[in-house]
């Protein structure tokens, strides 16, 4: 079987493909998928070097997220509601691969209207997204956001669903190739490039000198962001793509009575996972709607060139969700979204 194995800790750009590593096998509740498409995500890169919170024993597949088939042969576990054949996606560790065995529980069923590439990006970022603006900040209508790395894999999902929810974003980002892309696909109604001296002043300026009540950073800039949040406003702690754990000033924490509050998605599973399905639920009717979809980058890596993404992702090159194609057929079926 092809896959991207880890047996130390290194870079991405050291791992290589092989084509001899040992088929997954299903154990307990687990089913084996047969891998179609598969997501870049920041963390790979951080995980392959161990510098990510999960850190699985040696060896181990990298790649967290797929979207394929229930395999011929999987075995079905009491009370899975999959059968071979079937369309699914969602997360599991070693995605970058053929196969993958999955919790069936961290599988869903692939609408009819998706494309296995569309399908691959949506079990981290959709739910992390939605938790974050809906079960956390409790963003409503009428109320003003602004997203940090908008153009990016959470960010452009943040935007539209902002945007669903009835706020007004403010997208911001470090180009204006990326600042287009926001508008473009995620329907920002304001742009800010915070590479410019003083951007927290153009966020005033839109929003009357009051600030955004929500802040959303999958990067590291919470504390900037102080300068042109409002009172009583609500700071989401979503990442750290920058690279370093942030020091807030938390005297302006107190002088604007600012709500500092983070969201791990991956917790929910033992912590809150009745949240889970009500989260989904509401997903899904969102995509079922067109009000929000997909947004994938340009360009669609195969399995030999994770690498390249890889880098590419590291190096802020791409935008909205990257895809890595393992299987070429089936691809065809044509979205409605």
């Amino acid at each position: 079987m092809r896959a991207y194995v880890v047996n130390k800790w290194v870079h991405p750009s050291e791992l290589k493909l092989v084509d001899n590593a040992p088929e997954p096998k299903a154990a307990g509740d687990e089913i084996i998928v047969d891998v179609y498409s598969s997501a870049l995500n920041f963390f790979d890169i951080l995980q392959s070097q161990g510098k990510y919170q999960v850190k699985p024993p040696f060896p181990f597949t990298l790649g967290a997220e797929f979207a394929g088939k229930v395999a011929k042969d999987s075995p079905i576990p009491k009370g899975c509601p999959y059968k071979p054949g079937d369309r699914v996606f969602g997360q599991a560790q070693g995605c970058f691969a053929d196969q993958v065995a999955v919790k069936w529980q961290a599988a869903n069923r692939l609408p009819d209207n998706m494309t296995y590439d569309q399908g691959a990006g949506l079990f981290i970022t959709w739910p992390t997204s939605y938790e974050a603006l809906v079960g956390r900040a409790e963003l409503k209508p009428g109320e003003s956001i602004l997203v940090h790395a908008a153009a990016g894999g959470v960010g452009i999902v943040a935007v539209q669903l902002a945007k669903a929810l009835g706020a007004t974003v403010i997208a911001a980002a470090g180009s204006q190739s990326k600042l287009d892309i926001c508008k473009t696909y995620g329907g920002a109604d304001y742009t800010v490039n915070y590479t410019e001296k003083d951007w927290q002043k153009e966020v005033l300026r839109i929003t009357g000198g009051k600030g955004v009540n929500v802040v959303y950073d999958p990067v590291g800039r919470i504390a900037e962001s102080l300068k042109c949040i409002a009172f009583k406003g609500r700071a989401l702690v979503v990442g750290f793509a920058a690279g370093q754990i942030e020091k807030l000033p938390l005297n302006m924490v107190l002088l604007k009575n600012i709500s500092v509050m983070g969201i791990f998605w991956g917790l929910y599973t033992s912590k809150e996972p009745s949240r889970i399905p009500i989260v989904w639920e509401e997903l899904l009717g969102l995509f079922a709607s067109g009000r929000i979809k997909p947004i994938i980058y340009d360009k669609v890596f195969s399995l030999d060139e994770v690498t390249v993404g890889l880098d590419a992702l590291e190096r802020r090159q791409t935008w909205g969700k990257v895809i890595v194609r393992v299987k070429d057929e089936e691809q065809r079926i044509v979205a409605k979204l």
